[in-house]
């Protein structure tokens, strides 16, 4: 039977790659996002391929959605990962164990100037992993961390939109390219599966080999 799973952020093109990979590998997934429209449009989309996707519309501004985010950086990358995370576990439980895969950054390893609340959320989810996956092991629940580098997004556009700076960029990149969002959604997929199944605790960083580590 499908493997179910939850995707939060379906509108970015990280999230969508992943969404489309992990339900063309026999998920069942539910993408959300905080405008329903982007909602819609991820679901047609990928619905349209034959995939089994359903989804939710999630706003961290609306008092009705607010039990599960809150419009912060800090609560919309960490407190809303735990929230979700509570939400799905005991599905999981039902059916004798899961996998979540919590989406951080590289930023959380090698933080980006001027980015400072974000890398902190970011290096909070590393902690948030591991303590996760202590937690939720006896519930036979791996969970486990993907920590995107440079991906070709709208997000990081700032550092591919102008041909100099991109080149800039590549210089630091052991691949001398920018990442593909579908490269993501590759090691998501296997972290998912049952190829995984004695990992948990750890983080992937799909990064072209930016340096990474603390």
């Amino acid at each position: 039977r499908p493997i179910p799973c939850f995707l939060y952020l379906c509108s970015g093109r990280i999230g969508f790659a992943i969404a489309r990979r992990l339900a063309q590998d026999g998920a069942h997934v539910v993408v959300s996002s905080r405008k329903q429209q982007n909602v819609d449009r991820a679901v047609a989309a990928l619905q349209a391929e034959g995939l089994s996707v359903t989804g939710t519309v999630c706003h961290v501004g609306k008092a009705e959605d607010r039990e599960r985010l809150v419009a912060t950086i800090l609560d919309i990358n960490v407190k809303a990962t735990v929230l979700m995370t509570k939400a799905v576990v005991p599905e999981m439980e039902k059916r004798g164990g899961g996998s979540v895969v919590i989406t951080a950054s590289v930023a959380a390893f090698s933080p980006f100037p001027g980015l400072g609340p974000y890398n902190v959320s970011k290096t909070a989810l590393l902690g948030l992993t591991k303590n996760l996956a202590v937690e939720l092991a006896p519930r036979n629940i791996r969970v486990n961390c993907l920590a995107p580098g440079l991906i070709k997004t709208s997000f990081s556009s700032t550092f591919w939109m102008d041909k100099a700076k991109e080149e800039s960029m590549k210089e630091t990149l052991r691949i001398s390219r920018i990442g593909k969002p579908e490269e993501c959604a590759g090691v998501v997929s296997f972290m998912c599966s049952e190829d995984a199944s004695y990992i948990t605790g750890e983080t992937v960083v799909v990064g072209g080999g930016t340096p990474s580590r603390l």
